[in-house]
């Protein structure tokens, strides 16, 4: 990236899944990059998410905790492991609910960030993300999985402030859960 005549090198700090919408966060410098993965880690940086899953959800708030590691043979896909896994928990909550195209619009709170993490535990508990070929099935309704990255909240580094980032539902959620 060049930034007033300066090549800097852009440090991810969170990332999406191929074909999930929403923020994603950079960091300009090293000293950022870590601090900010640090609150990561002690949970100061907390991000919400929106899906549209498959059914209507009987338990509407809930927490799920499934670990998950690797699926064997797959550099891609990841499984639930309650044995050899890695700790996972998501927080949920049904926001909507569209009885005649028996979807739910959910909000998920990640206490960890697993690989997949929403996509498999919303399979988990029997609800799939609409869309979402490799733990699900595609979907007439949306031509991706139907997950969004809609809310992040982080102490700024230097400032010391808390920011929080919130980007809109996209068109094609709103068009599946009217």
């Amino acid at each position: 990236m060049i930034l007033s005549g300066l090549k800097r090198k852009i440090r991810p700090v969170n990332r999406l899944d191929r074909d999930t919408t929403g923020i994603v966060i950079f960091a300009k410098n090293e000293y950022i990059q870590e601090c900010l993965i640090k609150q990561m880690q002690d949970g100061t940086f907390k991000k919400e998410y929106l899906a549209i899953l498959d059914g209507i959800l009987e338990i509407k708030k809930g927490t799920i905790d499934a670990p998950i590691s690797r699926k064997d043979g797959s550099i891609i896909e990841r499984k639930i492991d309650i044995e050899n896994g890695i700790n996972a928990i998501s927080h949920y909550e049904v926001i909507k609910e569209n009885k005649g195209k028996n979807l739910s619009l959910v909000r998920f709170i990640l206490e960890t960030g697993r690989t997949h993490q929403i996509r498999l535990h919303s399979k988990y508990i029997g609800h799939p993300i609409i869309g979402d070929t490799l733990y699900g099935t595609a979907s007439k309704l949306i031509s991706r999985q139907a997950l969004h990255s809609y809310k992040v909240e982080l102490i700024h580094p230097i400032t010391k402030k808390q920011i929080t980032l919130v980007s809109e539902i996209p068109n094609d959620f709103n068009k599946i859960v009217d």
